[in-house]
């Protein structure tokens, strides 16, 4: 089972020894033999690998990867570096220069934030090439709610940012008063106007996380 060596690990092998990811583990052995997925198997867990379960300050909740060549490597909303940065990830940078006027960034990828405390997780870990959602109830989502849970259940502060109908459909699990929990639109150009642009969600992160003594460095250059 894979290691991400740090203290993810533990937690991550409760799931590994329950039946579902049994039974997920060997869906996904069949499919990355038959078919093009993304992302490559070596990346799937990135998120877990970049923020440490003690160190996440914000979760971004996507619903699933990337689903063309060269983009996807395990962080929600993040691209390769030197890809074309995605409709949505540009409205989310529009908002954060909006919202707090970080320079919009010229690359794609949000590893920075990911090692800044920014926990940038899909409902689903995999897709196949072109196939959006082609993964969903393999038994990802068992997986991320879970994770979620474990989320949930530390004490310590955490923002989680829910956008669009999927993301939001998973704040019945986060219950602890100590977390703020932020809804909007999602970001995609279908309904960013439709409470995306002007959620202020980083600038209430920070304002939040302050009272806890922490910050987000919310720049990527």
């Amino acid at each position: 089972m894979i290691k991400v060596n740090n203290d993810w690990d533990e937690i991550l092998e409760k799931e590994y020894n329950k039946e579902y990811y049994q039974k997920l583990r060997s869906i996904l052995a069949s499919e990355y033999k038959n078919y093009t997925v993304y992302p490559d198997m070596y990346n799937i867990f990135n998120a877990f690998k970049y923020t440490p379960y003690s160190e996440v300050k914000v979760v971004i909740l996507g619903q699933d990867p990337y689903h063309n060549v060269g983009q996807a490597h395990g962080l929600a909303f993040s691209v390769m570096p030197d890809t074309e940065i995605p409709p949505s990830l540009n409205n989310i940078y529009k908002e954060l220069h909006n919202d707090i006027g970080i320079a919009i960034p010229k690359s794609g990828c949000l590893i920075n934030w990911a090692k800044n405390g920014v926990f940038l997780l899909n409902t689903s870990l995999t897709v196949r090439e072109h196939s959006p959602n082609s993964h969903k109830n393999i038994g990802w989502e068992i997986f991320t709610d879970n994770i979620i849970s474990e989320l949930n259940d530390r004490d310590d502060p955490i923002v989680f940012m829910l956008w669009g109908a999927n993301a939001r459909s998973k704040a019945k699990l986060i219950t602890n008063y100590h977390h703020l929990v932020l809804q909007a639109a999602h970001p995609s150009p279908l309904s960013c106007y439709n409470g995306f642009f002007g959620c202020k969600h980083f600038s209430k992160a920070n304002e939040f996380l302050a009272k806890y003594g922490k910050t987000v460095d919310w720049s990527l250059e």
